[in-house]
């Protein structure tokens, strides 16, 4: 066990300093983030020494069973390309314009719409969207308003952390969890519903009293006018992403797979946008600029993660993690224990980890299991914010800002973070425990 131990840890490490001082790498013309390649070498070295079954690796990435990673890579990055494509036609901008358009010259009245408008569309797509999409936007109005970018990103991220909990397909660690235990789609909303509020209403509320004197001041120009050019384009993507989403909650109840629907109308999508395309005698450049986008990254991370994890669980350390948390008050110890796994691993690292860290609690058929399944959802979401290195969208954040000559440093994302997730993880906890 403390080989594979050890690996891990080295792994973990490596990868939190490349993400700190070296978050891309070039090879050549090609430029690549470089917390995957850290990983890969990492699950490489624990298959030459041999801390992994070969033969269980295989039946893991072939099985049939939810949590097939193969099968959750395709759910969440379908469901990713769906959401990049409505970018590309500039649905979120001409949605986020038209919005903001509504708040005047008050900051307040900005900040408020902006967290609503976030948080709304959060739930009906995915964090890592909302935070590539929304965070250019702020910094060009609040450099073209004269106005302090920074409330508006602390609140961007931190509403697109918070409410991607409310469904199973706003994160993909909750895609990884809650259907590695086979929660569908509708049992996941009802219970996370409630909570996610909780945790959004407190988050706001520590925001407000952090910004208030700051927001005080008049905004000085409106938005710009964002037109969208192809509403064909634009027609198809919202249909086929809300028809997608509907499916996505009735198919548990007729044995239709999440990874085969967000596939179909992934796969669908391309299909009618190239018919058009080719009817309109028009390009489909959007299509191309989608694949350029999508998180492509999170096939070698997520599989080399899972190659690291399984040769811990099979040395034994997660059942050892799993004497230590016990039964008893599950929804605060994974909760909480999660919340901070996720700022020394990543959050996607530790719902891979904790899946069979949990595991012996269903194996027993104990009654702590679906507490801990959804405290570590928890845990995995609203992690992101504590720290950058909590989740990617914390590190495409980071990258984003910098590109934008924002000044944001390290630790001022943790006195943002610890101020805001802090109160919301606690808030999220307690209302938790009600509803289960």
């Amino acid at each position: 066990m403390l080989v594979s131990v050890i690996i891990a840890a080295l792994t973990c490490i490596c990868m939190i300093l490349a993400v700190l001082f070296k978050p891309q790498i070039r090879i050549g013309r090609v430029t690549l983030d470089s917390y995957w390649p850290v990983v890969l070498v990492g699950a490489t070295v624990m298959l030459a020494s041999g801390q992994v079954d070969v033969g269980a690796l295989g039946d893991a990435l072939l099985s049939a069973s939810s949590i097939n990673p193969l099968k959750i890579l395709v759910l969440f990055i379908s469901m990713t390309i769906l959401s990049i494509f409505l970018d590309e036609v500039g649905f979120f901008r001409y949605l986020a314009n038209k919005t903001l358009s509504y708040a005047g010259n008050s900051q307040m009245k900005l900040l408020v719409i902006l967290y609503v408008t976030v948080s709304v569309l959060t739930v009906f797509t995915s964090n890592d969207i909302i935070v590539l999409t929304f965070t250019p936007f702020i910094c060009y109005f609040a450099k073209n308003a004269h106005i302090n970018p920074r409330p508006y990103l602390v609140a961007e991220f931190i509403a697109a952390n918070t409410m991607s909990m409310t469904l199973i397909i706003g994160n993909p660690t909750n895609i990884y969890i809650a259907t590695s235990y086979n929660i569908g789609f509708v049992d996941y909303a009802a219970v996370m519903l409630l909570p996610t509020l909780a945790s959004s209403a407190v988050a706001f509320l520590v925001l407000w009293l952090l910004f208030r004197r700051e927001l005080q001041a008049p905004i000085q120009s409106e938005t710009e006018t964002v037109v969208i050019e192809n509403k064909a384009f634009l027609g198809v993507g919202i249909s086929i992403l809300s028809i997608c989403t509907v499916v996505l909650a009735v198919g548990p109840y007729f044995d239709v797979p999440m990874w085969i629907v967000s596939l179909f109308s992934a796969l669908l999508l391309f299909l009618l946008v190239g018919i058009l395309s080719v009817t309109g005698k028009k390009k489909p450049t959007e299509l191309g600029r989608t694949l350029k986008r999508a998180p492509w990254p999170l096939i070698p991370f997520v599989l080399s993660m899972f190659v690291i994890i399984l040769a811990v669980t099979q040395n034994g350390l997660t059942d050892k993690i799993n004497g230590l948390l016990g039964e008893s008050q599950p929804i605060f110890k994974y909760g909480i224990c999660s919340f901070f796994a996720a700022n020394l691993i990543n959050n996607i690292p530790m719902s891979v980890l904790f899946c069979p860290v949990i595991h012996p609690l269903a194996a027993a058929g104990s009654e702590a299991l679906l507490p801990a399944v959804y405290a570590t959802v928890v845990g995995s979401n609203l992690g992101a914010y504590l720290t950058p290195i909590g989740a990617l969208a914390g590190i495409m954040w980071m990258s984003l800002l910098k590109k934008h000559n924002v000044k944001f440093g390290y630790l001022d994302f943790m006195k943002y973070g610890a101020a805001v997730s802090l109160p919301a993880l606690l808030a999220n906890l307690l209302v938790l425990s009600l509803v289960l």
